[in-house]
């Protein structure tokens, strides 16, 4: 006889560890994707331009990130005189804390079974899982527009007002393009969403999964495109752009300030590229098991992103507004349309 399995909801001692053990776990992992993701992207880049990168720092440059962490940490912390003193201390916290609490609806994998109860890989499955991921990465543009404003340097509010403008030009575009995967699969839930694309291609093709890649493509690269421009990657790194506006809007900054607006650039690229495996790439379905199959699909996007730095020239502003309202946004609007009207005739 199966034993009859149990939520943890009903041990509130049980339930409270496993969300410490697992807010824990998922911190750690993250904030060490966060610094090897740096000697990632100076490794790959380094190879792509005919060099090798780190090598002299341990083995092939693996303690670089370390030692980069311990230099910057030891800095001395610099204030300007004529900045806003408590804006400016706030704004890198207001960037990084966003980009790493939204890792807390990003489905792990499956359910585990550990003595009857039911333990979730997800800190949390919120129903409308995607809003929230949609909202905190709103929250994340205020930090950069406040570090603008606070330094008190034409450069730093350069950048946060390209920024905001980069900003509400290309979220929309992104939040349109997933309307579509909503569409087909009827939830906000990103633990559904990846259930649902466990299933056989379109019912019938039993050798392939339903990954919403194969059935929106279109979504699929509009989503990867704007979440470049959202959260200032090449070649729309316009706010902090090193040939115009020195640093943009972290100018100003230095020691740990300075490294928090790093960490929260690299954390948002593993977000992002967490979201579009789980939107598109089934999530944690495939050959392996669950955790690994992610961690090898948001690995694998980083490196596109890396990769795509080392490619492509830095586009121009003009381009950069051009692109975001006369190609991405109608293009959302009409893959929306489509979907539609394919789902209504499909009923």
């Amino acid at each position: 006889m199966t034993p009859e399995l149990l939520s943890l909801s009903n041990n509130w001692p049980l339930f409270l560890g496993s969300m410490i053990v697992k807010i824990l776990a998922v911190f750690v992992v993250v904030i060490l994707m966060v610094a090897y993701a740096t000697w990632l992207e100076r490794k790959l880049i380094g190879h792509m331009q005919t060099r090798l990168g780190p090598m002299r720092t341990g083995w092939h440059g693996l303690l670089q990130p370390i030692a980069d962490g311990l230099k910057l940490f030891f800095k001395e912390d610099i204030i300007p005189s004529q900045a806003s003193k408590v804006p400016f201390i706030l704004a890198p916290m207001m960037i990084c804390i966003p980009a790493f609490i939204t890792m807390a609806v990003v489905p792990f994998g499956p359910d585990l079974v550990i003595n009857n109860f039911i333990i979730p890989q997800q800190i949390t499955d919120l129903n409308v899982g995607i809003l929230y991921v949609l909202a905190m990465a709103g929250l994340g543009i205020y930090g950069i527009v406040l570090a603008g404003w606070a330094s008190n340097n034409k450069f730093s509010l350069l950048g946060g007002i390209r920024s905001a403008a980069q900003m509400i030009s290309y979220e929309l575009a992104a939040a349109l393009s997933i309307i579509s995967v909503f569409m087909l699969s009827e939830t906000l839930s990103l633990r559904k969403i990846v259930e649902l694309q466990m299933e056989p291609l379109w019912g019938v093709i039993s050798f392939l999964p339903n990954w919403y890649v194969f059935s929106q493509p279109l979504a699929f690269v509009l989503f990867t495109v704007t979440s470049l421009a959202e959260i200032n990657r090449t070649p729309f790194d316009l706010p902090e752009c090193e040939s115009e506006l020195v640093s943009g809007f972290c100018t100003e900054y230095s020691s740990m300030k300075y490294a928090l607006f790093f960490m929260a650039e690299y954390a948002n690229m593993i977000v992002i590229s967490a979201l579009i495996a789980t939107l598109f790439l089934g999530g944690w379905s495939g050959p392996f098991p669950g955790f690994i199959n992610i961690l090898i699909k948001i690995v694998g996007f980083v490196m596109f992103f890396m990769w795509i730095r080392a490619t492509y020239p830095r586009v121009r502003y003009d381009q950069l507004m051009f692109m975001g309202w006369k190609v991405f946004l109608p293009l959302a609007l009409a893959n929306i349309v489509v979907t539609g009207l394919v789902v209504v005739l499909l009923q």
